[in-house]
């Protein structure tokens, strides 16, 4: 049996692969030979550590949203104004270099086949459950130092991500009305529009 870390770095390799072979083919024309081939692994090692086809799909989600918030680590231990680095959390969503359009693609499989798979749909939710909860704290600091007005923080944060995820599926499309560059400035006005003295300005009031 292999040691500990040994086991969680082969799954970590497994896993990568299995979703870097995602973002290519999709999840439809998947095969085991592919990503046991792209991990440098043999068929054999991928049934020893997943069950099934189905238990490996399930676990590059997760793995790929866990990469995902990893990458973004250094943003949320910045400290500092919470508005700004929602700011920056926001933006680094935009699929703007290979690996985040890479993990854009995966989302989106997941999203299509967990139209149909009751599992698959769980997992969405757990996964969504962390990353609401990472933006509505944020949305919060920033309310408690008078950086946002005062609402229901979890509107904010439902709205957030929505934005994030419906206007990055129009830029993987290739939408020709919404650029990387538009998404970014289309976030940093709805955040912008979320300070007290934004919508005064803007004659907005209570």
């Amino acid at each position: 049996m292999p040691r500990p870390s040994v086991e969680a770095e082969r799954k970590a390799q497994i896993l990568s692969a299995t979703c870097a072979v995602i973002a290519e083919s999709g999840i439809h024309d998947l095969r085991l030979t592919d990503v046991a081939k792209r991990a440098g692994v043999s068929s054999g090692i991928i049934h020893y550590y997943f069950a099934s086809k189905q238990a490996l799909l399930h676990a590059a989600f997760e793995h790929n949203f866990r990469h995902s918030l990893e990458r973004r680590a250094a943003v949320l231990a910045s400290g500092g104004d919470p508005l700004e680095l929602l700011v920056q959390l926001v933006e680094s969503y935009a699929p703007l270099d290979p690996e985040s359009v890479a993990a854009w693609r995966v989302w989106a499989e997941l999203w299509v086949h967990g139209l149909r798979e009751p599992e698959l749909q769980e997992l969405n939710e757990s996964i969504y459950g962390d990353w609401r909860h990472t933006v509505v704290a944020l949305v919060r600091d920033a309310q408690d130092q008078g950086l946002i007005e005062d609402g229901d923080p979890v509107l904010v944060a439902n709205t957030v991500v929505a934005m994030i995820d419906g206007l990055a599926i129009q830029v993987l499309l290739g939408s020709r009305n919404m650029t990387v560059e538009r998404m970014r400035a289309t976030c940093r006005a709805y955040l912008a529009g979320l300070a007290p003295d934004r919508r005064k300005n803007a004659g907005v009031t209570a």
